[in-house]
């Protein structure tokens, strides 16, 4: 969505901080010892108690309302049965519609203590997405968010995710342009003001390489390395990005 009519900003903030606060709310429940479909529950009844609905599981038949990856498992995990350990390293992405507009948010954290080199993974897949906001101007191409966070991970040895993107959101959750995780400067879609994208680069220990679980939905490294990923849905303007999930 472009979004310059006020009501379209307003409907925006409020379903991205509302997806913003189960996130951060997903994230502090998180413990070893807990299973993730404990973290679907919460976020279910989240979701009826501010009277919103999940959109990943309508929109593209993901089975829950949340998506919970561990370590080697990057992306689109499903809430089951895996019980949380300490030193797992846990990606959840959030998202939800309310009042006819959407919200996406992701994040990374570590259940316990976390082997240093997890954490120096999960720090620069925060730093690959803060890269990706920065170069998210008017004037900008979508190549140039791409580039950015590409160049910000490999350049501190890890790998990125291909074949994956951010999007647009509106009153859709998956809305064009995508936005890939690499990318070459001056290629792709001109950013112009008010456009409203996600912005989630997800980065791995080795091999970017993947295959999906039996359960059609899970994104697993084939060598074994573990991955992190974060997002915020941000409103492209001509000062610099405006970030709609930040708490």
């Amino acid at each position: 969505m472009v979004a310059t009519r006020v009501d379209d900003v307003r409907g925006l903030v409020r379903a991205n901080r509302a997806a913003a606060k189960l996130l951060r709310d997903l994230a502090n429940r998180a413990r070893p010892g807990m299973r993730t479909s404990e973290l679907e529950a919460y976020a279910q009844e989240y979701l009826k108690g501010i009277g919103a609905e999940a959109v990943f599981n309508t929109e593209a038949g993901f089975p829950a309302a949340i998506n919970t990856s561990v370590n080697d498992a990057v992306l689109h995990g499903v809430p089951g049965d895996q019980v949380l350990k300490v030193g797992d390293v846990l990606s959840i992405d959030a998202g939800l519609r309310l009042n006819g507009y959407c919200g996406d948010s992701a994040m990374t954290i570590g259940i316990g203590k976390v082997d240093p080199a997890k954490q120096q993974l999960i720090d620069a897949a925060l730093g690959s997405m803060k890269a990706g906001i920065a170069a998210a101007v008017v004037g900008n191409r979508v190549g140039d968010i791409g580039h950015a966070m590409q160049s910000f991970a490999e350049a501190r040895g890890y790998g990125v995710m291909r074949g994956f993107s951010g999007h647009g959101v509106g009153h859709s959750m998956h809305e064009a342009p995508s936005i890939p995780f690499v990318g070459k400067p001056g290629t792709g879609p001109v950013l112009v003001h008010g456009l409203v994208i996600t912005i989630e680069p997800a980065i791995v220990e080795g091999s970017p390489e993947w295959h999906l679980d039996d359960d059609g939905w899970t994104v697993r490294t084939v060598d074994g390395g573990w991955g992190a990923q974060f997002e915020h849905t941000i409103i492209v303007s001509q000062g610099g990005a405006r970030i709609l999930t930040a708490m």
